[in-house]
Order: C-alpha cells, then sequence, then structure tokens
C-alpha cells in the first residue's frame, strides 16, 4: 500500500495545525541550528 497524495496533505495539515503555521518557521531555524552544532 502505498501513501497517496491525500495522506500527504492531511498529515501536512495536521502537523500545521500542532505546530501552528506562525511558529513553523522558527521552529526550523531552531532545529536546523541543533543539527549543525
Amino acid at each position: 500500500m502505498s501513501i497517496g497524495v491525500w495522506q500527504v496533505v492531511l498529515i501536512l495539515v495536521i502537523v500545521l495545525i500542532i505546530f501552528g503555521a506562525g511558529k513553523l518557521p522558527k521552529e526550523k531555524g531552531d532545529l536546523a541550528k541543533g543539527v549543525k552544532t
């Protein structure tokens, strides 16, 4: 069973709801810093 487009979209929507669209760029920036160090 392969992952369909709608499953991916649904997961992205859930992630946006959980983290909040405004917080996401900041979280990505913090994550990038954590990976680099």
